[in-house]
């Protein structure tokens, strides 16, 4: 496996290179992917902002919020003319990592925006006066292709596909690549796939390291070197509320999110 060196400091900040964390099937690690790659990337001098797009917003309590308790959410900031990302942002423990937080109120979002012009570009427009100040937004997903993650892949740069190592899982990726291919065509012809992470493998069982094989063999280069293994730290970070790079500073999962940030600067480097 390619070795990817720790990446100099950045000097200046911005603008921000946009990556959706996407896949319509849920439980495949995309909340867990988001706070933990903004974490090792900010651990590494970048400046990240987190979106949390899913109204369940697993992402703002994975990050300690309770979003009961909020009063306006990223649902304000794309439907309210005057409510801007300064009134929701949070920050977060990890220091140069922001948070745009989600409630249950964002469902509503998707049924509104339906008469909206121009409605799948309403996230894109709402992100662009911040996009100076990051370096990477990462946009986690709903597990849905529904209004909401066109919204996110129209203004998105990028897609990181977390793909849980069992064969359910795959059969549900041709169906999103032809979304993305959609939304290249028709919204954003920017829009690449950064790679296919390979998520809860366990290497004991001959299943993951099977479906790790076939997926390499279906994309190729398009799947990312580094691979998440299943461990029991991530649902503690999760009750903890923080990431793993801080709360098991030292664990294998630590060392994998740090891997990953170093292989997304190097695939991936800011404009």
């Amino acid at each position: 496996m390619p070795r990817f060196p720790a990446p100099r400091p950045a000097m200046e900040h911005g603008p921000a290179k946009i990556i959706a964390m996407c896949n319509q099937k849920g439980g495949v690690g995309k909340t867990t992917s988001t706070i933990n790659l903004g974490a090792a990337l900010a651990e590494y001098g970048r400046k990240v902002l987190l979106v949390d797009f899913d109204p369940q917003g697993a992402l703002s309590v994975g990050l300690g919020v309770n979003p009961m308790e909020l009063d306006r959410t990223v649902y304000n900031l794309l439907m309210e003319r005057g409510v801007t990302i300064e009134d929701i942002l949070l920050k977060t423990i990890t220091p140069g990592m922001d948070l745009l937080p989600s409630n249950i109120d964002l469902s509503a979002a998707e049924v509104q925006l339906v008469t909206e012009v121009a409605r799948e570009s309403a996230l894109a427009r709402s992100l662009k006066p911040a996009l100076g100040e990051y370096d990477y937004v990462i946009i986690d997903c709903q597990p849905s292709l529904g209004l909401l993650t066109v919204n996110a892949l129209t203004a998105a740069h990028s897609v990181i596909v977390p793909l849980e190592c069992e064969f359910f899982a795959l059969r549900g990726v041709a169906l999103l690549t032809e979304t993305i291919e959609k939304v290249r065509e028709r919204l954003n012809p920017e829009l690449e796939l950064d790679g296919i992470l390979a998520t809860m493998y366990d290497a004991r069982t001959v299943h993951s390291r099977e479906v790790l094989a076939r997926v390499v063999q279906a994309f190729g280069e398009q799947v990312f070197h580094t691979v998440i293994g299943r461990t029991v730290r991530f649902p503690e970070t999760t009750v903890a509320g923080e990431p793993i790079t801080s709360y098991a500073s030292s664990s294998v999962g630590a060392a994998a999110y740090r891997q990953l940030a170093r292989e997304v600067l190097a695939r991936c480097p800011v404009a």
